[in-house]
């Protein structure tokens, strides 16, 4: 008679650095019961207040058995070269972020044994000097980017539930982050450049901007292989816009604040793509110009 397989332990996590949706992501789960430390450039004690309790989140140390690295794009690699030597043999890292490129910088940096992940989340969190908010209850899609990671894929994606579930796991992340990528691609530069909230983006003035950039990353896509529908892509970005009317995004809040934005591994992906598949994209060319003056002027 066939046996069940025993159930998997959990594993220990650890979180890199402490944006908001890392730390919200870090509180769910201590909540539940996880062991759960942050990895932080300066090691030390945190304390965070979330949903009217303190929560207390001690300094990563060796060896790291999982980790969520939930940093802008442009600081990915960096942070896995940093986490290497503390890795177990067998760790699994779990990429979450804005934009595209970051996968195929990271696999040929990790050993055999470590698994990869990428996980992409439509929550929403605002950090606050100690306090950490869930702003917008979302949803994620997580997939396993190598065998290594499909070994441990019950911890992984029980943890993940739990830190910003429901979580739908997929054997391919590519349509997801295309998707994604499109919203990414109206929504930050645009309110960036016009220093606004999500949902003026709705007013009619922006619409043609808004239909031609959608209309070209759809383009892209199916270059590389992830046909998009047009209409249904520019849609799905005006309900975004919509039901994030009172948000200001991301690249909106680094370029406001002099910080470097992810315009790169945004638009500028896009238009990276977009070259090497001869595809003319000015209008996503022009925007990622803008940005990257705005930055320089600020940055």
């Amino acid at each position: 008679m066939a046996q069940n397989p025993a159930p998997q332990p959990a594993l220990s996590w650890s979180i890199v650095g402490q944006g908001a949706i890392g730390l919200l992501a870090a509180c769910r789960m201590q909540q539940t019961g996880f062991d759960v430390s942050l990895w932080l450039r300066e090691p030390r004690l945190l304390t965070i207040k979330f949903a009217h309790r303190q929560l207390q989140f001690k300094p990563a140390s060796a060896p790291i058995s999982a980790v969520l690295i939930p940093v802008k794009s442009y600081a990915v690699t960096e942070a896995v070269q940093t986490l290497l030597p503390a890795m177990a043999s067998d760790a699994q890292l779990v990429l979450s972020h804005n934009g595209m490129g970051t996968i195929e910088q990271v696999k040929p940096m990790l050993a055999p044994g470590h698994g990869l992940w990428f996980l992409t989340t439509t929550h929403g969190a605002l950090k606050q000097p100690d306090t950490v908010q869930h702003t917008g209850t979302g949803s994620s899609t997580l997939a396993a980017l190598n065998n290594a990671a499909k070994v441990k894929q019950q911890q992984v994606l029980q943890a993940m539930d739990i830190a910003l579930g429901p979580v739908t796991l997929t054997d391919n992340i590519q349509p997801a982050l295309w998707q994604k990528l499109a919203i990414n691609a109206v929504i930050n530069p645009l309110t960036a450049l016009y220093n606004c909230r999500n949902g003026e983006l709705a007013a009619q003035k922006y619409h043609q901007h808004i239909e031609a950039l959608v209309t070209e990353v759809c383009k892209v896509a199916a270059a590389c292989g992830y046909p998009m529908s047009a209409h249904s892509t520019l849609q799905t970005v005006l309900r975004v816009i919509s039901s994030t009317a009172q948000n200001f995004s991301s690249m909106q809040q680094d370029l406001a604040h002099g910080r470097r934005t992810e315009i790169d591994a945004i638009t500028g992906y896009v238009v990276q793509q977009a070259a090497h598949h001869n595809i003319s994209v000015p209008h996503n060319q022009a925007l990622l110009e803008q940005i990257l003056l705005r930055q320089q002027q600020r940055y």
